[in-house]
């Protein structure tokens, strides 16, 4: 992927073939997360969950390379940066798994993922790769990784919180305001890097590596470009030419209803100016289009050291290690909620940090400090990962956290429990299949949201048998933070429709309910 800059403001702009007809079909219509053009005329696609698709000069149609079980195979099915040797080097970044090169046109292929980068490295951002000759400068949500001799040996890049681990680098140097990277290209010299603090002009001025603040942070992104007199675009994740008419909207049914929330919302768990946003990729209930297990919370990806705050008032019933030896932190809060005549105390945990501020029996307040982001226990980088409770006021802490049990009997979906952020909404919802029953692991399309542009929304998707609804709403789904307007909702199991689309209207501050059968 090729970025131009305009003054503080960074946009991204793919490489594409010139093709009056536009471009062939891509097998299994795949969501498209970049697209890129090789020296060699090659046209190369990353895609949401689908891996690579490659249109050489003269074939027919796309050819798929995808994550497999041999070590030569790309690392990650989820694509979303690439760039180009000297000597027709592929180079391809991943959303969670790392990144690699091809030196034989994508036949063969040499990862970076967990064994070598540990625990941090593993989200590169959107386009957030580039070459320079030798030199490969890969940016991700820990800093920057440059390689002088294509690969050979590394540089680390972060800030002054440092990187916990350097990965692939000898040596890691202070030298951005933060590491959490959301941009960057190279302009003459120099790279171009955009950051949740801003924007940073990194360079080596022939002794050492030096940076200086440059702008401010720009959060956009566009997938289109004019090459050889043809407009091609990625819109709403599918490749298209944009000569050719707009596809039609899908007939859709009338439906969705709004209302107020039905449990107090609480706070968010990470200040706005650092990533108060919930991971796109990986909500609650859902596999990650089958890659995981089914998700017990959301997350909140943030660079290590970032504060962690209490989403409501009550009392720190657990402080200590958890799941897999995560530093973890359980409250129970203040508020319960009548189910049934019964009232259910609500517990939120914070899970992966790398330091707790507070002690099992501590009173805190909500937005107080309590704990630091990291990645202890079970994580492939740096991020928060939070749960809700609504638990029976009999059941006892060990019901909340447990270091044995990977799938709490009593969490329930976040997105339903905190704030969305200023001027967006809530849809949730319900698939149910021609008897009326839940149907599981569903995908639901059409929801447009633009950031956090480093984890791109692909869909969302229904409850398997480890997720629990909320007590007063019984819902199979629920995406928050959504911007105002009307969409035009579809459910699929299998690549198979469940019932007809609706159309629903999202409205700040409320939830949008909808359902398919």
């Amino acid at each position: 992927m090729r970025m131009t800059i305009c003054g503080a403001a960074l946009a991204i702009a793919a490489a594409l073939p010139a093709a009056a007809q536009g471009p062939p079909p891509m097998p299994g219509d795949p969501l498209v997360l970049a697209v890129a053009r090789a020296p060699d005329g090659a046209v190369w696609a990353g895609t949401y969950g689908a891996g690579i698709l490659v249109l050489r000069p003269g074939a027919p149609g796309w050819e798929r390379i995808a994550s497999d079980t041999t070590a030569t195979s790309i690392s990650w099915d989820f694509v979303h940066a690439f760039a180009f040797g000297p000597r027709g080097e592929v180079w391809y970044g991943t959303v969670g798994n790392g990144w690699g090169v091809s030196a034989d046109g994508g036949r063969t292929w040499r990862n970076w993922t967990f064994r070598q980068l540990g625990p941090e490295w593993q989200y590169v951002a959107p386009g957030g790769l580039a070459t320079r000759g030798d030199t490969v400068w890969v940016a991700t949500a820990d800093g920057l990784q440059v390689s002088p001799d294509g690969g050979a040996t590394w540089i680390a890049f972060g800030d002054s919180t440092g990187p916990a681990a350097t990965g692939p680098a000898a040596v890691a140097l202070p030298l951005l305001r933060n590491e959490y990277v959301l941009a960057m290209e190279l302009s003459g010299p120099a790279a171009v890097v955009t950051h949740l603090r801003g924007t940073d002009i990194v360079w080596h001025d022939g002794t050492r590596w030096r940076a200086q603040p440059f702008g401010v942070a720009a959060r956009g992104r566009h997938l289109e470009a004019m090459v050889d007199g043809a407009r091609w675009q990625v819109r709403n994740g599918r490749l298209l030419a944009a000569v050719a008419a707009a596809p039609p909207a899908p007939a859709a049914a009338a439906g969705g209803r709004i209302e107020a929330p039905r449990t107090t919302w609480f706070q968010r768990p990470i200040a706005e100016g650092d990533n108060w946003f919930i991971d796109q990729t990986y909500r609650y209930g859902s596999t990650m289009g089958g890659n995981f297990q089914q998700h017990q919370g959301v997350e909140f990806n943030n660079p290590d050291g970032t504060p962690v705050f209490a989403i409501g008032a009550g009392e720190v019933a657990y402080a200590g290690r958890a799941e897999a030896g995560a530093l973890t932190v359980a409250i129970r809060h203040d508020s319960t909620v009548m189910v049934v005549g019964a009232p259910r105390r609500v517990y939120s945990v914070y899970y992966h940090n790398s330091a707790l501020e507070v002690g099992t029996g501590q009173r805190v307040a909500a937005g107080q400090l309590i704990a630091r982001v990291g990645n202890t226990g079970r994580a492939t980088n740096d991020h928060l990962h939070l749960e809700v409770h609504a638990v029976p006021e009999w059941a006892a802490v060990g019901a909340v956290v447990d270091s044995l049990q990977r799938y709490p009997a009593h969490t329930t979906n976040p997105e339903l429990w905190i704030a969305p952020l200023p001027g967006t909404g809530i849809v949730a919802g319900r698939v149910l299949d021609s008897r009326g029953r839940p149907v599981a692991q569903a995908r639901i399309h059409g929801i447009r949201k633009a950031r956090p542009r480093e984890t791109p929304l692909g869909f969302a998707e229904t409850y398997g048998d480890r997720a629990h609804p909320h007590p007063l709403y019984g819902e199979h789904f629920a995406l928050g933070d959504v911007p105002p307007g009307r969409y035009v909702l579809r459910a699929e199991k299998d690549g198979r429709p469940v019932g007809q689309p609706v159309e629903v209207t999202v409205e700040a501050g409320r939830v949008t309910w909808v359902e398919f059968r």
